[in-house]
């Protein structure tokens, strides 16, 4: 990519979601930061992405290819830029073949630039137009550095005058080959972005290159004044290798890269020291640059660190003022590792969990996630089994994931009933308590439910529920759960049918724990014999063609009413907290006989049924299911 290209969309604040048609579709995600994104009320239709001809896409996978490859050929020639310069009999050797084809090259991608589509930053599209892409690359400083870069400025001149210079001014030029590592800085800015890769492995590399770099700079330049000053003796190499201009040109590079290591790292041996003036003032601008390189260094492998190891310090943090509080307050033995176990779970799943990440994220892409992890579990439970499709898709997506480690209570007997929870994993003990002895009941295993007896009949939960290993939990509001029954009024009659077979099947010990509930299915069963009665006189009565005003059935058919109703023997402001529970009974066809249900089952005549509100009923038809109604 040219370099006014990536240095336009490198400044700009807004990702980059726009892909050439060509390039095909987004494969990768992790890189969609790289992409083009249209400014706020741009009409951006399909027919924007159909470019000019031979337009290049600065993100295209292929020229993408091509700048990566150019940055290995930057990193050969940020090392032979300084080394020629050093020894300049190099210059002219085996690598003069190697620095013509990288410079080749480079030219190619010059070439290539005036072919690159940019991003103006004004409307944040594309230009495609070729005058506008040449003239804005020509103006700018970038053309000039990638031209005076690129020319090899020694075989230039020994085409024209037929010889090779000696002097050191060509060394220099190339230098300017430095230029190019400004594509070394993009590629690493594009890698710390890109999730594939691992962020801490990325700015470590970039530090041990920047640290190589650096020390290899400085030996070459140190070499360059030993064998430029006018007595060799009398300068660092010298004085330890004799008439080294004439040795092994990779022998005075090793005891070059030597000494700046020793020197970087401040060990300073002593066997390879400065000897003249310019010698000692190179030294003390070196030492000076390492003070801030070491800094930089230790900055940023310290951040690296920090990065890592900031959960751990959280951890440590949180877990002291548990055992703080728990001393301050004198808490039991057995509650203080609840919570310390229940504080090291949180950590460990935090990366499970990702509520932070989740919470950021569009509420249809929550909802998906919880159906791909929840829903099979979901369908499984009992208490929502047949219910439509649409029911279970709205309590999955309101549904919180949570962890319990083992011997933790995620509900307490005689609490009250604000969630209920259902296993997805784990196992857990259903206990009570009686006398202060506590008694194990059954356990629950992977689909089973806990809390749900408390939450629909809104009583205090009857129970204890206690972890046996490590156990997740999907967690279910009662006042969401309540919103979301309340219109589907076809899926809470499966609802309460699946609870009362579910209530049916407990065991006796149980059952025993909710007096109520001997009562209320022994209803349920008296309930199919009353109407197969009542279905009996009404066939006898129509055999005989009876008035159907003189009926004086006690109950009503099933596929006349099926609507049910909680019924209070006491006034609606009166009662006890176990008159509260009431009766749940069907609705009858008339206000005298359900002033005659009402004296069957709380032993005395009422005359008048109110609402909740304190209201008088006086038809039944305007009532509903689960209405309370007070016989008084």
């Amino acid at each position: 990519m040219s370099r006014t290209a990536m240095a336009d969309i490198g400044s700009s604040p807004l990702p980059l979601l726009f892909r050439r048609r060509s390039s095909g579709e987004i494969r990768n995600l992790a890189t969609v930061s790289s992409s083009i994104l249209p400014a706020f009320g741009t009409v951006v239709d399909d027919g924007y992405s159909h470019l000019k001809k031979y337009v290049i896409v600065p993100y295209d996978q292929r020229y993408r290819w091509w700048q990566t490859f150019l940055v290995v050929l930057v990193l050969y020639s940020a090392w032979a830029s300084v080394f020629e310069l050093a020894f300049n009999k190099t210059a002219r050797g085996p690598l003069l073949i190697v620095d013509l084809v990288v410079d080749m090259f480079f030219a190619i991608d010059i070439v290539l630039t005036f072919f690159v589509a940019y991003l103006d930053k004004s409307t944040y599209l594309l230009v495609d137009d070729h005058k506008k892409i040449a003239l804005r690359y020509v103006t700018r400083v970038w053309f000039f550095m990638d031209i005076t870069s690129t020319l090899p400025y020694q075989f230039i001149f020994r085409i024209f005058i037929g010889a090779w210079h000696d002097g050191e001014v060509f060394s220099f030029l190339n230098l300017l080959r430095l230029w190019r590592l400004w594509r070394v800085s993009e590629f690493f800015k594009r890698l710390e972005k890109d999730t594939r890769f691992s962020y801490f492995w990325t700015r470590l590399l970039k530090l041990l290159g920047v640290i190589v770099f650096a020390v290899h700079s400085a030996g070459c330049f140190y070499y360059w004044l030993a064998r430029h000053h006018k007595t060799p003796a009398n300068t660092w190499i010298g004085s330890a290798i004799e008439d080294f201009k004439h040795r092994s040109v990779w022998l005075c590079y090793t005891y070059s890269i030597y000494w700046s290591i020793v020197t970087l790292t401040t060990v300073g041996y002593g066997d390879l020291h400065a000897v003249n003036t310019g010698e000692k003032i190179f030294n003390m601008i070196y030492m000076l640059f390492n003070i801030g390189l070491t800094a930089y260094t230790i900055g940023n492998m310290t951040n690296l660190v920090v990065h890592a190891a900031v959960r751990t310090f959280a951890m440590r943090d949180a877990l002291n003022e548990l055992l703080r509080y728990a001393s301050k307050n004198r808490l039991p033995e057995g509650l203080r590792e609840q919570m310390m176990a229940h504080m090291q779970l949180k950590f460990k799943t935090a990366e499970l969990q990702q509520e932070e990440v989740l919470q950021d994220l569009p509420k249809a892409i929550r909802s998906s996630i919880a159906q791909h992890l929840f829903r099979r579990t979901v369908e499984k439970s009992y208490l929502f089994n047949g219910v439509s499709e649409d029911l279970v898709s709205q309590l999955v997506s309101d549904m919180k994931a949570e962890y319990f480690p083992p011997k933790v209570e995620i509900i307490l007997q005689n609490e009250i009933p604000t969630d209920f929870y259902i296993l997805v994993s784990g196992a857990m003990d259903l206990l009570t308590y009686k006398n202060g002895t506590e008694q194990f009941l059954s356990k629950l295993g992977a689909a089973d439910m806990a809390g749900e007896i408390g939450v629909i009949f809104n009583i205090p939960q009857p129970f204890t529920v206690r972890t046996k290993r490590l156990s997740q939990v999907v967690r279910i509001s009662h006042h969401h759960f309540k919103q979301m029954i309340q219109p589907q009024s076809e899926d809470g009659k499966i609802i309460i049918a699946n609870f009362m077979k579910y209530l049916q099947g407990l065991k006796e010990d149980v059952l025993q724990e909710i007096p109520f509930l001997t009562e209320l299915l022994a209803d349920q069963t008296q309930k199919p014999t009353e109407q197969n009665e009542e279905q009996q006189n009404r066939e006898t009565l129509d055999s005989q063609d009876a008035n159907p005003e003189g009926r004086t059935g006690t109950s009503s058919l099933p596929g006349e009413s099926t609507i049910r109703v909680i019924i209070h023997g006491h006034h609606p402001s009166q009662g006890t907290s176990s008159d509260r529970l009431g009766k749940l009974v069907y609705l009858p066809d008339s206000l005298q006989d359900l002033f005659n249900l009402a004296e069957k089952k709380f032993g005395k005549r009422g005359s008048t049924i109110l609402m909740a509100d304190g209201s008088k009923v006086e038809e039944l038809n305007v009532l509903r299911e689960n209405d309370h109604l007070f016989v008084v």
